[in-house]
C-alpha cells in the first residue's frame, strides 16, 4: 500500500527531474566540493598524530549536556548530567570525553537568551581549548526555523522549508538562511542541521512534512542550494538531511523505523536530486536517516548503518568527501535492530563521521575504543573521519578565532533589519487557497469585529505564541477589534459551543487548523462556526493539506501559512487584511479528502487579490 501511495502521489505531482545528474547542472553556480588544502591538512594530520587513540575517537562525537553555563550549570542540570552521562557538567564532559562536538537544545536549558548561548558557547571553547588535545569544538543545533527551532526570541524567526517554497523565491531562501547564519555565528553555534532535503511527495508524512521545500524534486534542489549558500556564506556549516531522503515515509524515524519503497530508479529521480545539487555547491556536512531503503540496501539496514548507502553511494557515487553526521542515536529509528554499543560502530563501518547525541555516551564511546583495540575498526578509519571534521574546524576559521564577541551579539542577533527582512519574506509565502465568496481581503469597515478560534500548539522555540493570540493581536495592530478562543486540536462538544457564543455578532470568524483529518473535532467546530452564518475563514497553520477535508462545507476563505510562529502568523493576518497581497503558491499538491488519487490543488496553485 505504502509503494502504490508514494507511486501515485509521484505521478501526480508531474513535477520531476528528468534525470537526478540534471538536477545538479541545473543549479547556477554549481561547484565540486572544496578539495582540501595540502598545507592545511599537512598541519591537520601533525595535530591528528599527536593524539590518543581516546582523544581521536572523542572528536567523533556531538553530544548534549544540561545546563546554561560550561562550568556552573544549576543544580538541577547537574543533576540530570550526572544521571545521563557521569559528569557534573559541559566541562568536565569535554575533559572525560575529549568530544569533538556539543548540540544544544532548549529542553537542556542551552539556550535561555542570545548573551547567555554566546557565553555559554565561549566557555566550551575554553574547556575544549584547555585540555587535550586542545581543539576547538563544532557547536551544532538545529535550527530549520519554521516548527523546529532551538533558538527562540529575541533572535529573528524566519519562515520555515515550505514556507520557503511556496514563496518560491532562491533569493528568499538564501537571504533568510544567511540571516539565520548570521544570528547563529555570533552565538557561537557553528554547524547547522539545516535545510531540510527531503522530498515531500507524502501528505501523510508524520515527520518531515512543512520541514520540506515541495514536492518537485528541482525546486528541493534549488532551495536546498539557495539555503545552503546563504549558510556556509555567513560562517556557519550548513548540513542537508535526511540521506537518502525522508519525505516518503508514513512512520516518525524518532519512535520507529520507516521502510521507503521506492525502486532505485525513483530514488534516482525524486530524492537523489537535492542532494546531488548540493554536493555540487559543496555543501558542508550531511545527515544521515534513519530509514530502510532495500532498494539501496537489501541487507535493510538503517541508512545511518548502511555501508552500501553511506559509502557506495554517497562517498563513491555522489563523490561527497564532506563531514556525513548520523541524525540523533537517541531515535528509536536507529535502535531498532541493533543495540546501543553496536550502533556507533556500525556507523563508522558505514561511513559515518560525527556520532550525534548517543543515548548512552560511555556505552557508545567505549565501544567505539573496543572496536579498533580489537582490530574491528581500523585506526586509519578513525584518522580518516578526524581529519574531515578537522578540515571543517579549519575552514570555519575555529582554530583562528574560537571565540565570539558580545557586542557582535547585540549587534547582529534579533537586529531591526533582520526582522523587517524576515517579515518581508513571511509575506511573500502566505497562499490563499480559495475564497469563493471573495471575502478576502478583510475590510476594516465591514469586518471591524473579529474572533479568532483555532488550535494552539506549543511554540517550535518555546518563546511564541500562542497562535491565537498572536493573530488576534495582529489583527489588532491592523486596526480590527479582535478577540480569542484557544479551542485546541481536539475542541470538545463545550468548548465548540463556547467558540458558537463567541461568533455571535461577529463580522467574520478566524479559525487557525492544525493538520485536520477526515474524523477531526476541528472540523466539526468549522461545521457548527459556518452554521452561524458568520463569515469562516480557515488558516493552515502546518500542513497545507487541511483544505482538503474543509472544502464544500461553507467556508468563506481558505489559506495555508505552513508555520505558527509568529512571523508567519503576523504575515497571514496582513495578507487577510489586504495589507499584503497572497504571493504563495502550493509547493506540494492538495488532493482530495474523498478520492486521494486525484488532485484538489496542484503544484503552483495560490489565488490573488
Amino acid at each position: 500500500m505504502h509503494h502504490r501511495t508514494s507511486r501515485r502521489t509521484f505521478l501526480a505531482t508531474t513535477a520531476v527531474a528528468a534525470t537526478a545528474a540534471a538536477t545538479a547542472a541545473a543549479v547556477p553556480g554549481a561547484a565540486a566540493h572544496r578539495p582540501a588544502d595540502a598545507s592545511s591538512d599537512r598541519r591537520l594530520k601533525r595535530i591528528i598524530s599527536g593524539m590518543s587513540l581516546e582523544e581521536k575517537v572523542g572528536q567523533l562525537f556531538v553530544m548534549r549536556v544540561y545546563g546554561h553555563s560550561a562550568t556552573e550549570p544549576d543544580q538541577a542540570d547537574i543533576d540530570a548530567n550526572l544521571a545521563e552521562i557521569g559528569v557534573r557538567t559541559a566541562a568536565e564532559l569535554i575533559s572525560t570525553y575529549h568530544v569533538g562536538g556539543i548540540i544544544y537544545f532548549t529542553w537542556a536549558h542551552n539556550t535561555r537568551d542570545p548573551r547567555q548561548i554566546a557565553t555559554l558557547s565561549n566557555g566550551l571553547q575554553r574547556a575544549s581549548l584547555a585540555g587535550r588535545p586542545g581543539v576547538p569544538l563544532l557547536v551544532s543545533t538545529d535550527q530549520e526555523h519554521g516548527i523546529v527551532c532551538r533558538v527562540g526570541e529575541p533572535a529573528t524567526l524566519l519562515p520555515g522549508a515550505m514556507a520557503l517554497g511556496a514563496g518560491g523565491s532562491r533569493s528568499d531562501a538564501r537571504r533568510a538562511a544567511r540571516i539565520a547564519g548570521l544570528e547563529l555565528a555570533a552565538l557561537g553555534i557553528n554547524q547547522n542541521y539545516a535545510p531540510d532535503a527531503d522530498v515531500n511527495v507524502n501528505p501523510a508524512n508524520p515527520v518531515i512534512g512543512v520541514r520540506s521545500f515541495g514536492s518537485d524534486p528541482e525546486a528541493v534542489a534549488a532551495m536546498t542550494v539557495a539555503q545552503v549558500r546563504g549558510y556556509q556564506g555567513a560562517g556557519v556549516a550548513a548540513t542537508a538531511k535526511h540521506f537518502p531522503g525522508h519525505g516518503d515515509t508514513n512512520t516518525d524515524s524518532h519512535t520507529g523505523l520507516p521502510v521507503i519503497g521506492h525502486t532505485r530508479e525513483q530514488w534516482e529521480e525524486l530524492d537523489a536530486p537535492p542532494f546531488r545539487a548540493v554536493i555540487g555547491a559543496g555543501v558542508d556536512s550531511i545527515m544521515t536517516a534513519h530509514i530502510v531503503v532495500p532498494a539501496l540496501d537489501p541487507a535493510e539496514d538503517p541508512a545511518t548503518l548502511s555501508r552500501p548507502i553511506l559509502t557506495g553511494i554517497l562517498r563513491e557515487e555522489l563523490g561527497y568527501d564532506g563531514v556525513v553526521v548520523t541524525d540523533s542515536l537517541g531515535m528509536q529509528g536507529v535502535r531498532t535492530k541493533y543495540g546501543d554499543a553496536r550502533v556507533p560502530v556500525l556507523a563508522l563501518l558505514a561511513g559515518v563521521d560525527q556520532l550525534l547525541n548517543p543515548p548512552n555516551l560511555s556505552v557508545a564511546w567505549n565501544a567505539v575504543l573496543t572496536a579498533v583495540r580489537d582490530g574491528e575498526v581500523g585506526e586509519a578509519r578513525i584518522e580518516e573521519s578526524v581529519l574531515r571534521i578537522l578540515r571543517l574546524k579549519a575552514r570555519l576559521g575555529l582554530f583562528r578565532q574560537p571565540y565570539v564577541s558580545l557586542r557582535e551579539v547585540d549587534r547582529t542577533v534579533g537586529s531591526r533589519a533582520h526582522r523587517a527582512a524576515a517579515d518581508a519574506i513571511a509575506e511573500r509565502t502566505t497562499t490563499l487557497l480559495a475564497d469563493p465568496g471573495a471575502l478576502l481581503p478583510l475590510s476594516r469597515r465591514l469586518h471591524r469585529e473579529l474572533l479568532v478560534v483555532g488550535a494552539d500548539p506549543v511554540s517550535p522555540s518555546g518563546t511564541t505564541g500562542p497562535p491565537t493570540t498572536t493573530l488576534a493581536d495582529a489583527f489588532g495592530e491592523l486596526g480590527f477589534s479582535a478577540s480569542s478562543l484557544s479551542t485546541g486540536t481536539a475542541p470538545n462538544q463545550a468548548k465548540r459551543a463556547e467558540a458558537v457564543a463567541a461568533a455571535r455578532g461577529k463580522d467574520a470568524v478566524v479559525v487557525a487548523t492544525y493538520n485536520v483529518t477526515a474524523g477531526s473535532a476541528q472540523r466539526t467546530l468549522v461545521d457548527a462556526l459556518v452554521a452561524t452564518g458568520v463569515p469562516v475563514i480557515t488558516l493552515a497553520v502546518r500542513n497545507p493539506y487541511d483544505v482538503a477535508h474543509l472544502t464544500g462545507r461553507g467556508v468563506a476563505a481558505s489559506l495555508a501559512a505552513y508555520s505558527w510562529t509568529d512571523v508567519e502568523l503576523r504575515a497571514a493576518a496582513r495578507v487577510i487584511a489586504g495589507r499584503a497581497e497572497p504571493a504563495g503558491r502550493l509547493p506540494v499538491p492538495v488532493q482530495r479528502a474523498d478520492d486521494p488519487t486525484r488532485v484538489l490543488y496542484p503544484v503552483g496553485h495560490g489565488l490573488s487579490y
